[in-house]
């Protein structure tokens, strides 16, 4: 039984949702976004909730009734806060810079590896070696930042490579002889 979908998920000032069938629009101050939610979920949208109403014997809907509860709040947050996430560079001479709309990185190659920026999505970098990825999409946010991070990822001996600011690092001792 699905605990996370009984959790009505309450709306912010400032904040519109507009249900359409299946179809969930929102609406805030960041931007707007849309999803098409799963046909045996309904929602219930009152004047400062929405919750779910699925047929609670069915374990199908159930789950996606909770993955549309998570859905629809992380839609919510983005619109009215946004997301980010922040990636660190560890490793000599690894840089990183921000030329319009690609971000230019140097990670121990021959070349700069030139990332392109997808619409609806903010890189900045505050320093040479940090880089903050930011938007309204959470998912889209989270998958900028895995692609940006497998270039480099982060090796067991030294560390070195492109990481989570708060990823933990497992590290291997060097070979005895």
């Amino acid at each position: 039984m699905s605990r996370i979908a009984k959790n009505p998920v309450t709306i912010p000032a400032g904040v519109e949702v507009k249900v359409d069938g299946s179809l969930v629009s929102v609406k805030g101050s960041k931007g707007q976004l849309e999803m098409q939610l799963h046909n045996s979920v309904q929602i219930d949208l009152s004047d400062s909730t929405v919750s779910m109403k699925w047929n609670q014997n069915d374990k199908k809907a159930t789950a996606q009734a909770g993955t549309a509860r998570a859905n629809v709040a992380n839609m919510v947050q983005g619109v009215s806060q946004g997301f980010e996430k922040k990636l660190n560079l560890v490793g000599v001479g690894y840089r990183a810079q921000v030329k319009g709309k690609v971000l230019s990185l140097s990670l121990g190659f021959s070349h700069p590896v030139e990332f392109d920026v997808p619409e609806g999505i903010q890189i900045e970098a505050p320093s040479q070696t940090e880089i903050v990825v930011k938007g309204i999409d959470k998912q889209q946010v989270g998958a900028v930042s895995a692609d940006i991070r497998a270039y480099r990822p982060p090796e067991p001996y030294k560390g070195k490579g492109v990481k989570y600011a708060d990823e933990h690092i497992v590290r291997k001792d060097a070979k005895k002889k």
